[in-house]
């Protein structure tokens, strides 16, 4: 069983914006090597391995992996929040938010 404590093992606590850094960082998130990808390849391995405790320590760490998207989607959430329309264009993030939005009350901020 696993508990879950709704605080970050490693709080992110980012003071400025920076789309463009977003841009780089969010390619960890579920780029081909980032925590998505990781986490997919020890979850599928586990169902090959010969024995229970090979099993539950590739469960354990791909777990783990997921976890990780926590703290890059709050990285990038810092990094971009408050950024006008204008500074994500810029920044090379327009498409993925058109995709993805940046929230509801984003766009009814006065």
């Amino acid at each position: 069983m696993w508990t879950y404590n709704k605080t970050l093992q490693y709080p992110v606590n980012i003071k400025q914006k920076d789309p463009r850094l977003a841009k780089w960082i969010i390619s960890q998130y579920g780029g081909p090597d980032g925590e998505l990808a990781a986490s997919l390849r020890y979850l599928s391995q586990r169902f090959g391995m010969p024995d229970t405790r090979s099993k539950a320590v590739l469960n354990d760490i791909g777990t783990e992996e997921l976890a990780h998207l926590e703290m890059v989607g709050t990285i990038v959430h810092q990094l971009t929040k408050d950024a006008s329309i204008e500074e994500i264009e810029r920044a090379g993030l327009g498409a993925y938010y058109t995709d993805h939005g940046m929230g509801l009350e984003y766009f009814l901020k006065d």
